[in-house]
């Protein structure tokens, strides 16, 4: 290498090295800014769900009221803090899939993974399968296969020559397929099912998050809090994945081992809320897009964003979903549905712009 290569490549690493610099130097105030804003935004969230309802609470009630104290502590404090975690784990499941897809409508409910989920719950639910394995359900346990299952039929197709994606409509083909098929068993075992197992079934698809107490929130949180430390640890691996994977790979990503872990925390994550809240929908499409016009396309900053924010949205749809019609109540699934298919179907008929299907 001569003098004045040798000088030309000084100088170009010093100019990487201070761009990359300024780069996280943006990140870090953008983080300080997002977070607590978000952060106060689910406190605000957390207040409504938990002070509004068909039985409206408030401090002296708590205070004075043994009634009103017990419906706070053991039925409405539950289901809040329910609705955030299934929230935030849909939320973040969806930003990571979106970046690992490079596609802006992945996410569980349209790549066919809540749909696997459901399948496997709702077996679980018509053969009477409620024991325990190692302290978890098992509806844990068969939505995490029936997940686990669609995740690998939508890498597989998606990933079919050279392990690259062949078309921009391939995944969301694959999920719609998955969907039907998925569909169409929960049908077959409802009508197999007991009516009682199959009204079961039916109310639990639809999505509703019910809970008594704090029991399964724990059970949960065994399950989440891995998948969750995992996507967020592999923050910066789907930065530059959504990039493309050559630039990737290119720049020291393990591309194999960061999909094969996103891959397995977002089944794990979304076999345990499909299994407790049912096929909540459209949550991890909504919220990622809100957060990347909000915050940016850095998926470091998108995940924590997508996490917080998408607590604070299913509260919210929740408490709708309590109070539209009290004192009946709808299902918190059609709350998210309406709200998310007309944001799908702009977001598809925009992305038709720049590629076929």
């Amino acid at each position: 290498m001569t003098f004045d290569e040798a000088k030309l490549f000084g100088s170009l690493n010093e100019a990487i090295q201070q761009s990359s610099h300024q780069y996280r130097t943006r990140l870090g105030v953008r983080l300080r800014v997002a977070l607590p804003l978000l952060t106060g935004g689910l406190i605000l969230a957390l207040g409504i769900g938990l002070f509004v309802g068909y039985q409206p609470i408030d401090l002296a009630s708590l205070r004075n009221d043994p009634l009103a104290r017990a419906v706070f502590l053991h039925l409405r404090l539950p289901r809040v803090l329910m609705a955030a975690l299934v929230g935030a784990s849909l939320a973040t499941v969806g930003a990571a899939l979106q970046a690992l897809f490079r596609n802006p409508l992945a996410e569980p409910y349209t790549l066919g993974v809540s749909g696997g989920a459901s399948l496997g719950a709702s077996v679980a639910i018509a053969l009477g399968l409620g024991l325990n394995i190692g302290g978890i359900p098992f509806i844990f346990v068969a939505a995490f296969a029936g997940a686990g299952l669609s995740v690998f039929l939508v890498y597989w197709i998606a990933h079919s020559a050279g392990g690259r994606v062949l078309l921009p409509g391939a995944l969301l083909l694959a999920g719609v397929v998955l969907n039907l098929c998925a569909s169409a068993g929960v049908l077959v075992i409802q009508y197999l099912a007991t009516y009682g197992r199959a009204l079961q079934i039916l109310r639990w698809l639809i999505g509703s998050l019910d809970v008594v107490g704090f029991d399964l929130i724990w059970k949960m949180l065994i399950l989440l809090v891995p998948g969750w430390l995992i996507l967020f640890g592999y923050g910066r691996d789907l930065h530059l994945l959504a990039t493309g994977e050559e630039s990737a790979a290119s720049l020291g990503v393990d591309v194999r081992r960061t999909e094969q872990m996103v891959f397995l925390a977002s089944s794990v994550i979304v076999g345990v809320t499909v299994s407790v809240g049912g096929a909540i929908g459209f949550v991890g499409l909504i919220v990622p897009h809100a957060a990347r016009l909000l915050f940016g396309q850095d998926v470091r900053l998108l995940l924590p964003a997508s996490f917080l924010a998408g607590a604070a949205f299913l509260v919210l749809a929740d408490t709708l979903a309590r109070v539209a019609i009290s004192p009946s109540e709808l299902p918190v699934g059609a709350i998210t549905a309406l709200l998310g298919g007309p944001v799908f179907l702009f977001l598809l008929r925009r992305q038709q712009r720049y590629s076929a299907m």
